[in-house]
């Protein structure tokens, strides 16, 4: 008889494959980002220093992980709320996403509707945002990625028999109509019903200029100032808000988008990060981690830090 296995035992054993044989063809480089979670573990004995990126939610399993690695890898987290869910996981530093800012267009947002963009499923929260729109009395145009089957399913079996005249659903857009959907917008509904790591969509509406209207979990408390880029509340009060993000300035969206979002500004934490493991490196002899005060992640994801110029020296 066969015996039962792990449902990503496959995939585990492709990206191991695929670890050994990058690291044996190594050489010459003065660090490694390795954005597997096998990477590090392989290469805990290595003279180079190694950076580490968690791009997922931080699970106690994939925790033991990141302890194992943490004495000899710099380990990136992309929001303060991820950190925050293993807080004995020493992070050393949190870098949000960013995003080529310059390349969407700023819309006028007097399209007389609100949007939402996401995944056909239950955690995105688009069955909230169908009964925010439909209580605040406002047309809904709905864009979503609706491939697998089980986002099949949940379309067809809760989302479609709620569509009125009202509600429109776009399926699934290219970046062109997307950021013209969210730019014309008057408010970008993000009722996120799970913790997500980073809302990539949230930075892009704002992007657009577009205010975001959603629920105080995961890192939306990090990319939206309530009150000045949006509003944040539980799911039921949420429809009271759209009329008030109406008045909001779209400037300051697009500005808070271009300050702390950008791709620049990504990579330039990066840059930064890099160029003080190299220099610590080759001061010691060996890779050095300067972890931030666990106390500082444990806290609440009240907003997104705001830091000065990031000065980047190449080693």
């Amino acid at each position: 008889m066969r015996e039962s296995q792990p449902a990503d035992l496959g995939f585990t054993l492709s990206e191991l494959s695929h670890v050994v044989r990058a690291y044996d063809g190594l050489g010459g480089m003065d660090i490694i980002h390795d954005h597997t979670l096998a990477g590090p573990l392989i290469a805990r004995k290595s003279s180079v220093p190694v950076v580490t990126t968690i791009h997922g939610p931080l699970t106690l399993a994939s925790a033991d992980l990141y302890r194992a690695m943490a004495p000899n890898t710099a380990i990136i987290s992309i929001s303060r709320d991820q950190a925050s869910k293993v807080p004995d996981v020493p992070i050393t530093r949190v870098i949000h996403h960013g995003m080529d800012v310059s390349a969407v267009p700023v819309g006028s947002g007097n399209g007389g509707y609100v949007c939402f963009v996401g995944r056909m499923c239950p955690d995105k929260g688009v069955l909230e945002a169908i009964r925010i729109a439909q209580a605040a009395g406002i047309p809904l145009r709905l864009a979503a990625k609706m491939r697998e089957p089980a986002e099949l399913t949940y379309f067809h079996d809760v989302i479609e028999p709620l569509l009125g005249a009202n509600e429109e659903f776009l399926g699934e857009l290219g970046d062109d109509d997307k950021f013209r959907l969210m730019g014309e917008a008057l408010a970008f509904l993000n009722p996120i019903q799970w913790s997500e790591p980073f809302g990539l969509v949230m930075i892009e509406s704002l992007a657009t200029g577009t205010p975001v209207v959603g629920t105080p979990i995961g890192s939306a408390p990090e990319i939206v100032d309530h009150g000045r880029t949006g509003f944040l509340a539980p799911t039921e009060e949420l429809h009271r808000f759209i009329s008030l993000a109406e008045s909001l300035d779209r400037s300051h969206c697009r500005d808070r988008a271009l300050k702390l979002f950008s791709t620049e500004k990504m990579v330039g934490n990066h840059l930064d990060l890099y160029a003080k493991l190299v220099e610590k490196s080759q001061a010691a002899g060996v890779p050095e981690r300067s972890y931030e005060d666990q106390n500082q992640i444990r806290g609440a994801v009240s907003r997104a830090p705001e830091s000065g110029p990031v000065s980047i020296r190449r080693p």
